[in-house]
């Protein structure tokens, strides 16, 4: 296997960039941190990237340590990737990156891909607490595991169990939080947000 290239200098932030700077590679964390997903999932997933590409830069993660890759058991029978802890370890790097870029977003462009779990980080950073948390939008489902310390930290479509929140709200609103034009407590308090559910979460967010 043909050695990783380097920046050849001794600094953290350079050797950090050495092994997660390729075009690509945080986008594959930030699927994967969605739990195990199938090489077809994330290529569907990452509109642009080539099969080439992708294949390489999940070869270099799994070399790196930071994904690993594994046979399901029938009836799945398929072959997915997931996270190491040290990939996991990314989530604050993406999440700050995630919160930076807030100001380059902008209004939609036509060229822009948009899947609805790509909403998922933006408002786990915008939630506070624990919990699962179900999120219901017209462009489709995803759910979050606010304060989750290890496992992921949203999947895709409805929750797996009862959820101690459920979200409802469009697309617009959605964008707007992560956009970091308004906040959770303020998208409830003006009927933005529908808050269902019995649990601690879903409480706070009503009584915000």
């Amino acid at each position: 296997m043909p050695s990783r290239r380097s920046y050849d200098q001794y600094c953290s932030a350079a050797r950090a960039l050495d092994t997660v700077g390729d075009r690509w590679t945080l986008l594959i964390v930030r699927e994967l941190l969605a739990g195990p997903r199938r090489y077809t999932d994330l290529h569907a997933d990452l509109p642009g990237v080539s099969t080439d590409v992708l294949a390489s830069r999940l070869k270099d993660m799994e070399r790196d340590g930071l994904a690993t890759r594994r046979r399901l058991p029938p009836p799945g029978a398929a072959n997915v990737y997931e996270l190491t802890g040290r990939g996991r370890e990314l989530l604050p790097v993406i999440q700050a990156l995630g919160a930076w870029g807030e100001a380059e977003l902008g209004e939609l462009r036509p060229t822009d891909a948009v899947r609805a779990h790509w909403f998922a980080l933006p408002l786990l950073r915008a939630l506070e607490g624990e919990g699962l948390v179900e999120v219901r939008l017209e462009e489709g489902d995803f759910h979050l595991y606010v304060g989750a310390e290890d496992g992921p930290v949203h999947g895709h479509g409805r929750a797996p169990g009862e959820p101690d929140a459920r979200l409802s709200m469009d697309v617009d609103t959605c964008t707007a939080i992560g956009r970091g034009e308004l906040t959770v407590a303020d998208a409830v308090r003006d009927g933005r947000i529908e808050v269902e559910g019995d649990g601690t979460l879903a409480k706070g967010l009503r009584n915000a």
